[in-house]
C-alpha cells in the first residue's frame, strides 16, 4: 500500500528535501494544477488512495496550525496527522479533525506520555513515529537509544509504526535497508526517499506500506503497486 504524503505550511502543500523546512516551496505535483491540499487529496482519493499521510509543518513547528485544512480532507479520506503531539493534550486535540494522529519522536516530550498516550486513547487511532537523522533517533526532547525505544514500542504494541528516515526525505534516493532491518519486529510503515526499487525489496522482508511523496507527486511512482 502506497500511502501519500503531504506537507502543509501556510494552508497549502509543499516539498522540499531532508527535512529543511525553512526551504520549503509550493508544491508541484501531477495531481493538481494546484498547490491546493483539498483538491490534492480528492485527486489522490479518486486516483485510489485509501488514506493519506499530513504533516502539518506549522504545528510541528509551535506556529499556526493547519487542523482546518486536515479536518475538511477527513471527510473525504481518512488522515493520518503528524502535528508535532508532545503530549496526552496534543494528541487529543488532533483525534477531533483526523482519523490517526502520530506521535514522533521529533516532538514527544517524554516517554511517560507516550504510555499515558496509549493509556487513554485507542491504539488502532494512534501510530508511533520514531524519526532518523544520521541514521539515530532524532528528537527535541528525548536522548535514547534505538534498541531500548524498540522495546519500549513492543510493549505498548502499537498497530503500525512508521519508520521515517528524515534525511531522506524528498530526495529519492532510496531507503537505508540495514537501517530497517534493525526495526523488523515493529508492524512497519516505511518512509523517506522511497523508490520503486525500494519497494520491490522491502516487500521481500515483509513490509507492504509505504509513505510516498516526491516520487508520486513527480509522477514517478504509482499509486496502485
Amino acid at each position: 500500500m502506497i500511502i501519500p504524503v503531504l506537507d502543509l505550511k501556510n494552508g497549502i502543500a509543499v516539498s522540499g528535501k531532508s527535512g529543511k523546512r525553512e526551504t520549503y516551496k509550493p508544491l508541484k505535483t501531477v495531481f493538481h494544477e494546484s498547490a491546493s491540499p483539498e483538491e490534492i487529496a480528492k485527486s489522490l482519493r479518486d486516483a485510489g488512495a485509501v488514506r493519506i499521510y499530513i504533516a502539518d509543518l506549522d504545528s510541528i513547528e509551535n506556529r499556526e496550525s493547519n487542523f482546518d485544512i486536515a479536518r475538511k480532507v477527513n471527510k473525504y479520506i481518512p488522515v493520518m496527522l503528524d502535528c508535532g503531539a508532545k503530549n496526552v493534550s496534543d494528541v487529543g486535540k488532533a483525534l477531533e479533525v483526523a482519523d490517526k494522529v502520530i506521535i514522533a519522536t521529533e516532538t514527544l516530550e517524554n516517554m511517560d506520555e507516550l504510555n499515558s498516550i496509549f493509556d487513554k486513547f485507542d491504539k488502532n487511532r494512534l501510530i508511533i513515529s520514531i524519526d532518523i537523522k544520521d541514521g539515530k533517533i532524532f528528537s527535541k526532547y528525548l536522548n535514547i537509544d534505538i534498541n531500548y525505544f524498540i522495546r519500549k514500542i513492543e510493549e505498548l504494541n502499537p498497530q503500525e509504526v512508521i519508520l521515517l528516515d528524515i534525511s531522506q526525505v524528498g530526495t529519492e534516493k532510496g531507503v537505508n535497508e540495514e537501517l530497517i532491518k534493525k526495526f523488523l519486529k515493529l508492524p512497519l510503515i516505511i518512509g523517506g526517499g522511497i523508490t520503486s526499487t525500494d519497494i520491490n525489496k522491502l516487500e521481500k522482508l515483509g513490509i507492504n506500506k509505504f509513505l510516498v511523496g516526491s516520487a508520486l507527486h513527480k509522477g514517478k511512482l504509482a499509486l496502485k503497486i
